[in-house]
């Protein structure tokens, strides 16, 4: 683990070079997490990045091949299972499965699927969480070229996006966001445990959401 912090009178021009960031990195350094929520964030559904988890395909590679990003609010166990399943890739940039297999593990915990975009679109019963795969917004780094180089008037990289949505036009809890390269099945691990029927132990609960829980006592 690295940590970086910043001094009281640093400049502006030092902020633009090394962020204050806190980064663990796997022992092979082919993957790693940043705590970035400290600096000057960019934002997913006006909500700040807090964590940006990123691969590459050999330790000598001087840019991620992909990256994800993950706004504060997230349910820890997703963040943890996703890192998990990162830990566990002998390959963590190598894709072995195609884009259905996401949307298939959330509809196997009774996600909908979307009328109109049934293999990119799904969505909790009670319309509070969403999975889309489309077009991913500005800034999300990926080493696919369609990334790097988009006319205006061309379609750009498509990857996931996941947010939850308390109520229609309401501000997001939170937010995530997966480039372009991002292999599938480490979406649809993401997924799997976003769409969990298991129950989770909590001390507070969202007050926009509370009356919509099912609760029952730690045992």
């Amino acid at each position: 683990m690295i940590v970086r912090g910043r001094e009281h009178n640093e400049g502006p021009e030092d902020r633009q070079v090394v962020r204050s960031t806190v980064l663990h990195i796997s022992p092979d350094t082919l993957r790693w997490a940043q705590w970035v929520l400290p600096d000057e964030p960019f934002y997913l559904g006006e909500l700040p990045i807090a964590w940006q988890i990123s691969a590459r395909e050999h330790p000598d590679s001087p840019l991620a091949r992909w990256s994800a990003y993950f706004t504060p609010g997230i349910p820890g166990e997703v963040l943890c299972d996703f890192l998990l399943a990162l830990d566990a890739r002998d390959q963590p940039t190598t894709e072995l499965m195609g884009p259905e297999l996401v949307l298939d593990v959330v509809a196997e915990h009774g996600w909908l699927r979307d009328v109109d975009q049934p293999y990119s679109v799904a969505m909790h019963p009670t319309f509070t969480s969403h999975l889309s795969f489309g077009e991913v917004p500005p800034l999300i780094q990926d080493t696919d070229p369609r990334a790097l180089s988009v006319e205006a008037q061309e379609p750009g990289a498509t990857g996931w996006q996941a947010w939850a949505e308390p109520v229609m036009g309401a501000a997001y809890l939170w937010a995530a966001s997966f480039s372009a390269s991002v292999p599938h099945n480490l979406a649809a691990a993401f997924a799997s445990s976003l769409s969990s029927t298991a129950p989770v132990l909590r001390q507070v609960l969202p007050e926009s959401t509370r009356d919509r829980l099912l609760r029952a006592p730690a045992s």
